[in-house]
């Protein structure tokens, strides 16, 4: 079913957003030894990391299957651990290989929107901020593959990223909310081409 014309200007509005990734968080219930940990430095740098930021560093909590827990300095809550002193359970195999991929992942989007970041700023015609040029290129590095191919893969989802938020993904979003406004009676192959050409040119590879 084709999204409501509101909806469908609400999205091409707010495209250029940063969205957390979907469907890797929930309720925190297993240890800590299966989350990544998710923080941003003085300089704006995106981190993360299956290891603890250094001491006092405000930080997320990604655990598997479940929900961000925000803390300052160690006091996130340790459900695996009790007052008694009993020890944190350490992560099965299959919860590291789970916890390596949800890593991978948030990695990877933290890279595209650098990459497509430093290509917009660089393509902008206008003068740079050098503290965020700096922020976008630490980020990027901190972050993107150190492999050839997979790093080529990430500069081509920036590259996907860049036209999915560019004028013409943005006028072909509009005009399907356009033709979807109430008394509209587009023709059904007008509106199916619309449709084609907005899934094939201008859907974001994160979000």
């Amino acid at each position: 079913m084709p999204e409501s014309a509101p909806a469908l200007r609400r999205r091409s509005a707010g495209i250029a957003a940063t969205v957390a990734v979907v469907g890797l968080l929930g309720f925190a219930t297993e240890s800590g030894a299966a989350s990544v940990y998710k923080w941003v430095d003085a300089s704006g740098v995106t981190h993360l990391s299956s290891d603890k930021p250094p001491a006092g560093v405000k930080y997320e909590r990604v655990a598997l299957a479940t929900t961000r827990q925000t803390s300052a300095g160690g006091s996130a809550t340790r459900t695996a651990a009790t007052s008694s002193g009993t020890r944190m359970a350490s992560a099965s195999a299959e919860q590291t290989a789970r916890r390596n991929e949800m890593l991978s992942s948030l990695r990877t989007r933290e890279c595209v929107v650098a990459l497509e970041g430093i290509d917009r700023l660089a393509r902008g015609g206008t003068a740079v901020e050098p503290a965020e040029f700096s922020r976008l290129q630490q980020t990027a590095d901190q972050n993107c593959s150190k492999d050839p191919a997979e790093r080529r893969q990430q500069e081509d989802m920036a590259a996907r990223l860049r036209v999915s938020k560019g004028d013409a993904c943005v006028d072909a979003r509009n005009k399907l909310a356009d033709l979807l406004e109430p008394g509209q009676r587009p023709a059904r192959e007008q509106l199916k081409l619309q449709q084609e050409f907005i899934e094939d040119h201008c859907t974001a590879p994160v979000r």
